[in-house]
């Protein structure tokens, strides 16, 4: 079930009927129609199934119930359930978006973009659409490159939307008046087109009043560009204004970035430190306009005596009593001028701006520092990991949400499934559309190969979009449409994850080799993976098969500096991820594996593969 907290702004829109325009501290948010989000064209045929699906259908509307994300900006919010469907509140009552699959949503200013689990985006506003600024288009199929348009995340700023390609490409449309879009034109202040930006990137951050933006390259370094007044870029002293220019920004903090938040006025940014004998540690920096980024720097920029500091408006960390050295940063937003940030212990920190009490502190004074925020008694304390926040211009939300049950590699074969070249298998539906998909995956996702003939038969009385959905269910191990579930529990392994499946293919004897299509060649010796499962695991294969698109022979890599008992434990874990028990830890294994972390980029689960080793070293000694 939904829950969800609220307080700030509630004038326009309304968003809690019988409530003051000022909700002072968080109460319970609930929708007008608790069943607004539910899916109505399953419900027509369902009484005749009725008692076979019961269960199944329970569970689906729980899952249509439950939020997954919030965005919020000036005039729009968007809540964003788990099965793909959104609602949106404007000025005016809710009312439902018309786009299926929905994976994240982003809200500025005057825009809003989609996310869907294909990867496409669609989006709305004045600076992208401006002859019909309320309807939604396709703006990454206005792409050029056409192997770019695979998108796999996206981010608002004010006026501007950024996207990140399948391929690490970042491209910026919309308003670039100052500059956010990496390009200085007095000729071109917006572009409603998809412009390059930058290559090789991994993340992007912007904010819903910002007018700048923040790119994380493949190798870890950041750069930014746009709107630096007070320094909110966080690149030192500097009267420049405007940079029109992406710049790398130098000195940041030690760490890995986690995420950087923007306001109008300030930036903050979740460094994570990593230490070998404790859980890592995360800790906020920020840089701009001190009223509203918890620090008391200068704020008046044409100050001369800040001219010979280096350090003036760079990253700097937020310091305050409330948080505790035993205490870790869980989650953290930003509004236009103020911040939330959760932590480990059950505490809502709050500072900045609070005329509107979306600090919600009980009043409307301003916090200049960070000031713990009393909270109603919830889940908090036992489930507090699933919580998550949401800053609007002047309002703020606390949403429970639960980490997906799809793992990365569930998530991944959803969305490249319908990627050709990853697929050696097709299917026709009724209409005669092709489906393909990967023949590995269904090997071991059905009861037996027997099953695909009986899969086939299924597929063809269905239409392109029951179809897709049944592949999904079977890849995700997820109820997508109970109806049409009830049609393939039969033949499928319902009760195995894929985690688990992908388990089995390592561990199976009879494992037939040529279905293993990628070699890791090393000294004399060759170990072939699936492409799937390095996509999965390693950022560094994600990039190398997303970004190929014609091109399905096999590669071979060459990395020889893991001796071959630390690539077995490489190996293991890479399907397992675990590690073998006979394996006996040396210190000089653990440093040639953290080694080949950084070398493979590897995506790390709970508990990853570094603590695993660690862990196994000290019991060993």
């Amino acid at each position: 079930m939904n829950e969800i907290l609220f307080f700030g702004d509630n004038a326009s829109p309304k968003f809690i009927k019988n409530e003051p325009d000022k909700i002072t501290k968080p109460i319970q948010f609930k929708f007008e129609n608790e069943n607004e989000n539910e899916n109505e064209n399953e419900n027509e045929n369902e009484n005749e199934n009725e008692k076979e699906n019961g269960n199944e259908k329970e569970n689906e509307n729980e899952n249509e119930k439950q939020i997954k994300q919030i965005s919020s900006g000036l005039y729009s919010t968007i809540f964003l359930f788990e099965n793909g469907k959104a609602i949106e509140y404007l000025s005016e009552n809710p009312q439902k978006i018309q786009i299926e699959n929905i994976q994240k949503v982003t809200v500025g200013y005057s825009n809003v973009a989609i996310l869907t689990i294909e990867g496409n985006v669609f989006a709305k506003g004045k600076d992208i659409n401006p002859n019909n600024p309320n309807e939604f288009i396709n703006i990454s199929s206005l792409i050029k490159n056409t192997k770019d348009r695979i998108i796999k995340d996206i981010a608002c700023g004010a006026y501007s939307i950024y996207l990140l390609t399948s391929n690490q490409n970042a491209y910026g449309i919309g308003s670039n008046r100052k500059c956010q879009l990496g390009f200085h034109s007095k000729k071109l202040p917006k572009t409603e087109k998809p412009i390059l930006m930058m290559k090789n990137v991994s993340k992007i951050f912007s904010g819903n009043a910002s007018e700048h933006v923040f790119l994380l390259s493949s190798n870890q370094e950041l750069f930014a560009c746009g709107d630096n007044q007070y320094g909110k870029l966080g690149l030192g002293y500097s009267r420049k204004a405007i940079i029109q220019r992406l710049i790398k920004i130098q000195n940041i903090p030690k760490g890995k970035i986690i995420d950087i938040q923007s306001g109008n006025n300030h930036s903050i940014m979740l460094i994570e430190n990593q230490n070998e004998n404790q859980n890592p540690k995360r800790k906020l920096y920020s840089c701009g306009y001190s009223q509203n980024n918890g620090l008391r720097q200068n704020d008046d920029e044409d100050d001369e005596d800040n001219e010979d500091d280096e350090n003036t408006y760079k990253f700097t960390e937020i310091k305050s009593s409330v948080f505790e050295n035993d205490d870790n940063i869980l989650d953290f937003s930003c509004g236009d001028y103020h911040n939330l940030v959760l932590t480990s212990k059950g505490k809502l920190i709050g500072f900045g701006w609070n005329e509107f009490s979306q600090l919600g502190t009980g009043n409307t004074e301003n916090q200049l520092i960070p000031i713990q925020i009393e909270l109603p008694k919830l889940r908090f304390n036992e489930d507090i990991c699933n919580y998550h926040i949401s800053c609007g211009s002047y309002n703020s939300f606390i949403y429970y949400s639960p980490f997906s049950s799809l793992s990365n590699l569930e998530e991944d074969l959803i969305r490249l499934f319908r990627r050709k070249e990853f697929c050696n298998i097709s299917f026709k539906t009724e209409n005669g559309e092709i489906i393909k998909t990967h023949k590995l995956i269904l090997k071991y996702r059905l009861k037996d190969e027997n099953q695909i003939e009986k899969l086939q038969e299924i597929i063809s009385k269905k239409s392109i979009k029951e179809s897709n959905q049944i592949f999904e269910m079977i890849y995700s191990n997820r109820i997508i449409n109970p109806k049409l579930y009830f049609e393939i529990k039969e033949i499928i392994n319902s009760n195995e994850k894929i985690e688990e499946t992908i388990k089995r293919i390592y561990l199976n004897e009879n494992e037939n080799e040529n279905e293993k299509d990628f070699i890791i060649e090393r000294k004399e010796k060759k170990y072939k993976f699936p492409k799937l499962i390095l996509i999965m695991r390693s950022e560094l294969y994600r990039g190398m098969f997303l970004s190929v698109t014609n091109d399905t022979s096999n590669k071979v890599t060459d990395y020889s500096e893991l001796s071959n008992k630390s690539f077995q434990i490489f190996e293991y874990w890479i399907y397992s991820n675990q590690i073998k028990d006979e394996i006996q830890i040396t210190q000089e294994i653990i440093n040639e594996i953290k080694t080949g972390i950084d070398y493979f980029q590897l995506n790390q689960t709970n508990p990853n593969l570094f603590d695993l080793l660690i862990n196994k070293f000290k019991n060993q000694n």
